[in-house]
């Protein structure tokens, strides 16, 4: 089996944390080869697919809502991304299923991209985002708003509760904020803020994730082949009182005898055998 083959496997085995890694790694390399050798190229289907802060390009460009979870700066970005997406999804698929974790990530996407349009009504900086990290925080707020008081053994430090690791992380993006990079710590606060939203309402009967899985669950009934029913014409004999019942196929009388012999060597051992049994079974294994 090659490299490529693993990776195959690995996909179509892993859960859906291991094919959002598979997705986000798989889209960012390529970029990063356009971005080194074909910068021309690169910045044009950048143009595309990242998320504007202006709202007259994301009107035009509603995809990018998406698209721009799904694309990073460098490597040492999505490495982190990658890192944390692999720790929130673990803690929250404890207690959700795979279907609710993805459509928190895709409504956690878009909720965050939201919060860095309408912020840039105020900032008018005119840029532009990328990266997983609001809907990885939407993930993460998520699993400590469910379970804060859990227990996560970190190196170097020891045990820590979850709703500590999340209060740091939603801290060091607010002391940001006046330093740099504006509008993604706004995208972050606004991921974290709808994963918390997303399990108040889930905790009231509200599941917002099924928003997600009824689209792709349409989508895929509307692009899956129907199965044709065939049509059967049935002839009944009025004179038949009766139905006579299949009979279940015999067992084959040769695999029937082995199945004795083999029951009596374990019983008995192969001596007991006797003399046309032992050579029923030297013809049979030649």
């Amino acid at each position: 089996m090659n490299i490529l083959d693993d990776f195959k496997l690995q996909y179509k085995t892993g859960d859906i944390t291991q094919k959002l890694i598979f997705w986000n790694v798989g889209i960012a390399i390529p970029f990063f080869i356009l971005s080194a050798f074909a910068p021309s190229v690169f910045q044009h289907v950048i143009d595309w697919l990242s998320l504007s802060s202006t709202v007259s390009k994301v009107v035009v460009k509603p995809w990018t809502f998406i698209t721009y979870a799904f694309l990073h700066a460098d490597f040492w970005h999505l490495l982190f991304n990658m890192i944390v997406l692999n720790f929130s999804s673990r803690l929250f698929l404890t207690y959700f299923t795979q279907k609710q974790f993805f459509g928190l990530y895709l409504l956690g996407a878009v909720f965050a991209g939201l919060v860095f349009v309408l912020s840039d009504l105020f900032l008018h900086s005119n840029t532009i985002l990328v990266g997983a990290s609001g809907a990885i925080m939407a993930v993460l707020i998520a699993a400590a708003t469910y379970s804060p008081l859990s227990e996560i053994r970190l190196l170097l430090i020891g045990n820590v509760k979850l709703w500590h690791i999340a209060l740091v992380l939603f801290v060091l993006d607010l002391i940001q904020i006046p330093m740099s990079n504006t509008g993604g710590h706004l995208a972050h606060i606004g991921g974290s803020l709808f994963g918390f939203l997303y399990i108040k309402l889930l905790q009231n009967g509200t599941d917002l994730s099924k928003i997600v899985s009824n689209v792709i669950d349409y989508f895929v009934s509307l692009f899956s082949p129907r199965k044709a029913t065939p049509f059967k014409k049935v002839h009944r004999n009025a004179n038949q009182q009766t139905q006579t019942k299949p009979t279940k196929p015999q067992k084959d009388m040769t695999q029937q005898q082995i199945d004795e012999i083999l029951d009596k060597i374990s019983k008995s051992g192969y001596d007991s055998l006797t003399k046309e049994e032992k050579e029923f079974l030297f013809k049979v294994g030649k």
